[in-house]
């Protein structure tokens, strides 16, 4: 009964002691945010030209700079947007571009890219475009993929949340939204496409 009774007291006792180094001072958790540091613009005394703001050594790019063709990492060649999504297309490239979609875009641009969702309702400023009507309709697709890349207007960009190959692939399902308001010519069908709908239509 009496370490029963002891327990609440223990209980107590314990944070306090957790909180303690072994030289009985409180532990600093923020000791790298409170570390000494130079601000922007001060002086270094180490350095030979004083600067703190240091050049970043000849022949490196940083870590988040994505390298490849133009048309793939900027959606544009020789100042104009690509027409054609500049990467193979496959049905899990647009399944994931459907999930990447519902997941970053569907809230305001509305799951069918109609703009109709409950936060468009609430955004008075200025409505999301709705990408099944003009002129979002008819844009290149290299302008949607710099949208989604850069931000427009009050979209924020979404380039550290989605890679390369991901915003494309958000692209390519929006442009299957697209296709499917616009109707699509039987004959650009792929064949296996094109058979199975004449079977279905008879």
């Amino acid at each position: 009964m009496k370490t029963i009774a002891a327990l609440p007291l223990v209980l107590a006792v314990c944070p306090l002691l957790a909180s303690c180094n072994s030289s009985g001072t409180e532990r600093d958790f923020e000791r790298m945010v409170n570390q000494a540091h130079f601000e922007y613009y001060e002086e270094a005394p180490f350095f030979d030209d004083r600067r703190v703001m240091r050049e970043p050594p000849e022949g490196t790019v940083p870590r988040e700079r994505f390298l490849g063709p133009p048309e793939v990492i900027s959606g544009m060649v020789d100042g104009k947007f690509v027409e054609a999504i500049p990467i193979p297309l496959s049905r899990p490239m647009l399944d994931h571009g459907r999930e990447r979609y519902e997941v970053f875009c569907a809230a305001c641009h509305g799951v069918g890219g109609d703009g109709v969702s409950v936060v468009a309702d609430n955004m008075e400023l200025r409505k999301p475009p709705s990408f099944v009507e003009a002129p979002v309709l008819d844009y290149p697709v290299g302008r949607v993929y710099q949208a989604i890349a850069q931000g427009y207007g009050l979209m924020p960009t979404y380039g550290q949340e989605l890679g390369v190959e991901e915003r494309w692939s958000v692209v390519a399902y929006v442009r299957a939204l697209q296709l499917r308001t616009k109707g699509v010519a039987v004959g650009v069908l792929p064949e296996p496409v094109r058979v199975r709908m004449q079977e279905e239509l008879r």
